[in-house]
């Protein structure tokens, strides 16, 4: 029987590259370059997506104080990923780019129009990356003093959603027939306002983009509490979540699917990702010692609490390191907290500190086969149906470790037939929805 395949992604953000290790870059990548370099190392490995993470803010959550953001790089600075976006499907022809924007930040006809753009220029590739947004300080760049609930921003969300693909439909998919005879560009009676009334929002519309060719961009999105799970698997196309073991995984994706199916879609249609950083060695006790260097490293654990602290709004630096965590709540992501914290699990802050260096999943530190074998086995637990491939926690990307994955651990995938080889849809949909 052949083995189960599955698909790949990577999540990364238009930040800082390495600057400050052997093996570094510099550490200004602002012009896009190192991220083209980036992107085709990954379509040469024929990943489905690059995902392009954001935020809106500088963070001030650990320690009521910016320095640890700063000092180290982390959420900040950070650059718009929707240029870099247009760069990348530029400069790719056959992996998709997923952009983060926030429906907290945009009108939805600024942002349906941007996306309809987007997917011109990536033709027919391009994702949008779905969020609320849940740090306070970004909603008060946008003139609030705090965010609404979860579950009003969610309910905002699905309208400006609705709107959006209401937008996109305004034009029907052969509303540009460029008639020379006529001397017509577009039918004007295949081109029609939607006039949306909602509770949050309202549009006249139609758009003023030419449909593009996928019609809707790819919808990304990480739901994580129940209310975010719902929109995932009512809306999504793919789902990013982090991982917190196998029967977490399990459990989160059976879940997911269940709630697609009674919403009426196909679970199928929908590709989970687990969020994994492989650390890689030409042998075992290499890679074991990368393992050690970056959760011994001086800085580790500030980091770490650092960016749990930005992404949930709650201050970890006043938490005992060597005690079990309190059960905790947040407006933020409180999907990512949870698999944070496992709850139930007994195990002191600074366990969990360190078993996030390779992003919740045991085995994944080793030989690119060792790794291969392992993101295997999980993959069949689960029942699939890929993963999203990041950083080590707290450390920069890096040339080195684009390559590794790139050009070690893909390639023993592929050779056990886990991952595909080449590209057979021409659209980022098409590619997720192969197998």
């Amino acid at each position: 029987m052949a083995p189960t395949r599955f698909h790949l992604g990577w999540f990364t953000n238009f930040t800082p590259d390495e600057w400050n290790k052997p093996f570094a870059n510099g550490g200004e990548p602002w012009d896009g370059q190192f991220f083209i370099d980036f992107a085709q190392a990954m379509e040469r490995a024929c990943f489905d997506y690059i995902m392009l993470e954001d935020t809106l803010m500088i963070s001030d959550a650990y320690g009521h104080s910016t320095e640890a953001y700063l000092k180290h790089a982390i959420m900040g600075p950070k650059h718009d990923p929707a240029p870099l976006a247009a760069l990348l499907g530029a400069n790719t022809r056959n992996m998709g780019v997923v952009a983060t924007m926030s429906t907290m930040s945009y009108p939805p006809f600024m942002l349906a129009r941007l996306c309809s753009t987007l997917d011109h220029i990536c033709k027919g590739r391009f994702g949008w990356n779905i969020v609320t947004s849940g740090e306070n300080l970004a909603a008060r760049n946008f003139g609030m003093d705090e965010l609404p609930p979860r579950q009003a921003r969610y309910d905002m969300a699905d309208e400006f959603v609705a709107l959006c693909k209401q937008l996109w439909n305004s034009w029907e998919p052969d509303a540009v027939v460029l008639n020379r005879e006529t001397n017509t560009y577009a039918d004007h009676t295949k081109v029609k306002p939607i006039n949306f009334k909602g509770t949050y929002f309202q549009c006249r519309g139609p758009l003023n983009t030419a449909p593009s060719p996928q019609g809707e961009p790819v919808y990304v999105q990480a739901g994580g509490s129940p209310r975010g799970r719902q929109f995932a698997a009512e809306t999504a196309d793919s789902i990013i979540a982090p991982a917190s073991g196998i029967e977490w995984c399990k459990a989160y994706r059976d879940d997911v699917r269940a709630r697609a199916a009674a919403a009426g879609r196909n679970p199928d249609d929908i590709k989970i990702l687990f969020l994994v950083a492989p650390i890689l060695g030409e042998t075992e006790a290499e890679a074991k010692a990368k393992f050690e260097r970056i959760h011994t490293a001086p800085d580790y654990l500030e980091k770490v609490l650092a960016s749990i602290s930005s992404i949930t709004d709650i201050d970890f630096s006043k938490f005992d390191l060597d005690a079990e965590l309190p059960k905790l709540t947040t407006n933020g992501e409180q999907g990512s907290l949870d698999a944070f914290a496992q709850w139930g699990s007994g195990k002191t802050l600074r366990e969990l500190c360190i078993e996030q260096v390779s992003r919740g999943l045991d085995g994944l530190v080793g030989t690119p086969d060792q790794v291969a074998d392992r993101m295997g086995e999980i993959a069949d637990a689960i029942g699939g149906d890929g993963f999203l491939i990041t950083r080590p926690f707290t450390t920069i990307i890096s040339r080195q470790y684009i390559n590794e994955i790139c050009e070690g651990l893909v390639p023993a995938l592929q050779r056990r037939g886990r991952v595909r080889t080449e590209y057979k849809g021409s659209t980022l949909r098409e590619v997720l929805r192969e197998f």
